[in-house]
């Protein structure tokens, strides 16, 4: 019956070990990877839009994330007030502007 199942096969099933320590070194590795890719650049694009929202000023023309372009005219602590035409102001939350836009950009558009 020796020819169904090899000697080095039949020697090797007994005495081997696993190290415990592998699978773990394993997650790390996958866990600092993920890290980098997906959740640090998320990290640094939040902080920047932060920022952003806190050096808003009144005049300053922006672009909200619905698409709408016009000029801050009021800001308050959740909302802002936006006029996009004249005498027509709206007001949106203060985290739906998505990029400030260098002055003279609506007159160009």
């Amino acid at each position: 019956m020796s020819f169904l199942i090899s000697d080095a096969h039949a020697q090797a099933a007994g005495g081997a070990t696993a190290d415990p320590i592998s699978p773990l070194i394993m997650m790390a590795v996958f866990f600092a990877i993920f890290y980098f890719v997906a959740i640090r650049p998320q990290m640094k694009r939040a902080k920047e839009h932060r920022a952003m929202l806190d050096a808003l000023a009144k005049g300053d023309e922006v672009v909200t994330s619905g698409g709408i372009l016009g000029r801050v005219t009021d800001i308050g602590d959740a909302f802002v007030s936006i006029e996009i035409s004249d005498k027509l102001e709206i007001k949106v939350q203060r985290h739906a502007i998505s990029a400030v836009l260098p002055k003279g950009t609506i007159k160009s558009a």
